[in-house]
């Protein structure tokens, strides 16, 4: 099979044009600015004096970046811990702490939940490198440490990932390829041009296809010159899209990297997902229509409470001494009538302000109901329907059973990212190992694939729970202290162990050492009176 990236191929790959599209218009909903909304509502506007007018009053509600960070909120407000199933003191321990800690992980997942969220797709990719970029200092000739590398863990940009799928599957890939178009600025002085003094106007950028072919096993690195091809917008977004031209030397010193990994070393997060396809369903591509329907209806009930907070009089023709025209002034216009008509009035239009709001009520309800998530989940409702405040339960199961949709939303969102965190960091152990092998002073380790301990993100009965326990174990102690302290603080095993040093020595400094000789006379001494 041909690879997907070759000199006179199209970048980005027709394929993947409405997938970046979505992407793009997923970010601009998200970051409430939604440019195809204002494009409805004006094109039924269009060529009519309010035009001008809807361009001023037009409101972008942003309910998606509420809507799309309170599952990331729940999934690692409560931080998550991951274990290895041995010691404490295990090197395999110490090194998934460290990756953990070092590389931020919880924020990284919050992160990518979000993202997701609005696009479907979210990519991890685990290497093994310094963490501080020192290439400006290098450049610069400036003298510094060299620093040591590391298992490093991020997010990589989903709108630059471009999967090859195995033949006959959905789902596996043979190869992903992470490609970017980079802009390096060129001086050009050809022929006699090299001898003009103005020679900033021969300063321009030509653009380079930088391409990182993840194989298992192996990452290859390839770069081609570009040529501008116009853009496709056959899905609301334009797309600029190129032609790629022939292959250049990448500067790299070597362009093909052996991992010792044997699998691809870039995992796949996907918000949603069918058995048909391997792209990710977004929180906002269902809701697209729904969303410029209610910024719609803000922008026409807006308009129609600024329009008639001032309007047009009428009564009869008054003049007033030192008015120019012998008119009387409001703050609208006034028309004067006839004498017979003496009764001044308002002109009002019957703009059935009571439907809008009705409409716009059954609106934000489909929202909120589309995307599992309770109204009254962020303290306070808008729609008619409010289903309750969510604060009359005080009993846990009763409030879990009123979080059940958004926390079944949450678990969906964590079987991927649970998946895709514990490859990252089995694949930090084992790149950790590789690129040590024989290094003086690094102990080899056997690396272990973690497990995750996630939390609902509800706080918890602990008294219900406590009762229950005594019930089920007969009064007998379920708990020891270790795991009391890191279930109640979130804290590791290294952590736990610290706290529990200190309670101890705190004990020992409040009651001391008594002999347990002194216990035994009195009870002799006790016995025989």
């Amino acid at each position: 099979m041909a690879k997907l990236f070759e000199p006179n191929a199209q970048f980005p790959p027709r394929r993947d044009i409405e997938r970046l599209a979505k992407y793009a218009r997923g970010r601009k909903i998200f970051e409430g600015k939604p440019a195809e909304v204002y494009e409805r509502a004006s094109e039924i506007l269009r060529g009519t004096p309010f035009t001008k007018q809807l361009r001023q009053l037009y409101i972008a509600v942003n309910l998606m970046d509420a809507l799309l960070t309170k599952p990331a909120d729940l999934l690692v407000g409560e931080a998550p811990t991951y274990e290895s199933g041995l010691p404490d003191a295990s090197p395999q321990q110490r090194a998934i702490n460290r990756v953990v800690e070092e590389n931020d992980l919880n924020q990284t997942v919050h992160e990518i939940t979000i993202g997701g969220g609005y696009r479907g797709d979210s990519w991890l990719k685990t290497y093994y490198a310094p963490r501080v970029d020192f290439s400006e200092v290098r450049a610069a000739g400036y003298d510094f440490d060299e620093p040591m590398p590391e298992p490093i863990i991020e997010a990589v940009d989903a709108a630059c990932v471009f999967p090859e799928m195995s033949r006959g599957s959905r789902k596996r890939f043979r190869a992903v390829n992470i490609a970017y178009v980079e802009w390096v600025t060129v001086t050009k002085l050809p022929g006699i041009d090299r001898y003009l003094l103005k020679k900033e106007d021969r300063v321009y950028e030509e653009p380079y296809l930088v391409v990182e072919r993840h194989l298992p096993g192996y990452i290859v690195h390839e770069r081609f010159k570009l040529i501008s091809n116009g853009y496709d917008d056959r899905f609301d977004i334009p797309i600029r899209v190129y032609m790629i031209g022939e292959q250049v030397p990448t500067g790299r010193s070597e362009d093909v990297i052996k991992t010792g990994v044997p699998h691809i070393l870039v995992h796949h997060v996907p918000y949603k997902t069918v058995d048909d396809t391997w792209e990710g369903i977004s929180g906002i591509e269902k809701l697209e229509s729904i969303l410029a329907a209610i910024n719609d209806r803000l922008v026409q009930i807006d308009y129609i409470l600024w329009k008639h907070s001032d309007p047009t009089a009428y009564g009869p023709e008054v003049e007033i001494e030192g008015d120019a025209d012998g008119s009387i002034r409001f703050g609208g216009k006034y028309i004067p009538v006839t004498k017979d008509d003496v009764a001044p009035g308002y002109m009002t239009w019957d703009s059935q302000l009571d439907g809008a709001f009705k409409e716009l009520d059954i609106l934000l309800g489909l929202v909120y109901q589309i995307s599992e998530t309770p109204q009254w989940l962020f303290g306070t409702t808008l729609a008619e329907d409010k289903g309750g405040s969510g604060t009359s339960h005080t009993d846990g199961n009763a409030i879990k059973a009123r979080f059940m949709p958004i926390l079944s939303k949450v678990k969906r969102i964590r079987v991927h990212v649970d998946r895709a965190i514990r490859d990252a960091i089995w694949s930090a152990q084992l790149l950790e190992n590789f690129a040590n092998e024989g290094v003086d002073g690094f102990e080899p380790y056997e690396p272990v694939y973690p497990k995750i301990n996630w939390r609902d993100g509800i706080p918890k009965d602990e008294k219900t729970e406590a009762e229950v326990f005594q019930i089920r174990t007969g009064g007998q102690a379920t708990l020891d202290v270790k795991s009391a302290i890191k279930r109640m603080d979130g804290v590791d095993d290294e952590q736990a162990d610290a706290i529990i040093q200190r309670i101890s020595a705190d004990e020992t400094r409040v009651n001391g050492t008594v002999d347990s000789t002194v216990f035994n006379g009195g009870s002799s001494a006790g016995g025989s009176g």
